[in-house]
């Protein structure tokens, strides 16, 4: 990869970690948590919300792919699903 896309990556990959910290801390002072309990919940937002997106986009892949095959054949004249 070059090193123009590598650096593309690296500050997309923390505007959106930015991004999520910020609606993350404007959540929990939204919710009346003030003083040192805001940086607490921030942190525990933030990458709780950035680990379920980890593995959210693989499994939204693998699910996406497991119903295409299930409705598409790999050849021209077969039917996926077999009619009784």
């Amino acid at each position: 990869m070059a090193l123009k896309m590598k650096k593309i990556l690296v500050i997309l990959s923390l505007a959106l970690i930015v991004a999520i910290g910020f609606f993350s801390l404007g959540i929990a002072y939204a919710g009346g948590v003030r003083g040192v309990g805001l940086l607490g919940v921030w942190f525990f937002l933030t990458f709780g919300i950035i680990i379920v997106l980890a593995q959210l986009i693989p499994a939204g892949i693998l699910l996406s792919a497991f119903i295409g095959t299930g409705f598409s054949s790999m050849r021209k004249g077969e039917m996926p699903i077999k009619a009784t």
